[in-house]
């Protein structure tokens, strides 16, 4: 016989027991990156000294400061090519693409197979298209050109799920106003989609600063600052890789890791402010 007390009892068990797995599963994520960034700090800090951030490097200081700024010009360069096409592509997709179009479930499902791709993929493509059939040598731009195309699925689906998550209310208020199409989407929609837009530009910026397969084979290992867009440069992932791969600088690649980790928390947070700035 049927017992509603007793459905309502078992039904109330299961669900206390997955709020405690959830609960745990979140306290082991946030222990291991607790303990992870601490380690980090522990081991590194003591070793941040004047002499990694000279602007010469040498095999004496090991200086930081010419892969720090390297870094900068790489994710500026990467993002200058990814984010016009990506949120491009995402606009054309979302607001312009006939639902259940052919065109746009092959563009997923592309978008899906790359971001799956191993980082070390896109390095010898770029090594083979970049540097040596277009002639462009392991320099910056390669190394950006390649990076682009890696981040390119990340901030294109990102888009595509921003665009989507705006209501149709707000398309339909923009058209019974007398306003275009091209005014709705750029007055209406992307302003409401702009933080979703930006969760996948900083999702980008990290993998591009934690990348250095992709970019040994592309940019080069040169530590110094690069002066043009056909220099060679290393960024700080290379140098970390660089410096640790010898094993006679590991006090200096915990101290760069501090420098890299404070960088994806200060570009994290400043995405942040203009995100909310521009959603006021």
């Amino acid at each position: 016989m049927y017992n509603p007390s007793h459905h309502l009892k078992q039904q109330n068990y299961i669900s206390g027991l997955l709020r405690m797995l959830v609960w745990v599963a979140a306290g082991l994520t946030l222990s291991a990156l607790a303990l992870l960034v601490g380690y980090i700090l522990f081991k590194g800090i003591p070793h941040l000294t004047p002499g990694l951030f000279a602007r010469k490097y040498t095999t004496e200081n090991v200086s930081l400061l010419p892969a720090l700024v390297n870094t900068v010009y790489m994710i500026a360069l990467s993002l200058l090519f990814a984010v016009p096409v990506g949120v491009g592509a995402a606009i054309y997709l979302t607001e312009y693409a006939r639902r259940g179009n052919k065109l746009t479930a092959v563009v997923g499902i592309t978008a899906e197979t790359l971001s799956g791709i191993p980082s070390i993929v896109y390095g010898l493509f770029g090594s083979i298209f970049f540097v040596k059939f277009l002639h462009l040598g392991l320099s910056l731009i390669s190394g950006a050109l390649t990076l682009s195309i890696m981040i390119l699925p990340v901030i294109m689906r990102t888009t595509q799920e921003a665009l989507s998550s705006v209501p149709d209310s707000y398309r339909e208020g923009s058209f019974g106003l007398g306003a275009g199409k091209l005014r709705t989407v750029f007055r209406v929609v992307l302003p409401s989609a702009v933080p979703g837009i930006l969760a996948g530009v900083i999702l980008s910026i990290g993998r591009v600063v934690g990348e250095s397969a992709a970019l040994i084979f592309t940019a080069g290992t040169v530590p110094e600052i690069a002066t043009g867009l056909s220099d060679s440069a290393r960024t700080l992932s290379v140098h970390m890789y660089n410096i640790s791969s010898n094993g006679l600088y590991l006090d200096q690649t915990y101290a760069t890791a501090v420098v890299l980790l404070l960088v994806v928390i200060v570009v994290s947070g400043l995405s942040e402010l203009v995100a909310k700035k521009l959603t006021r």
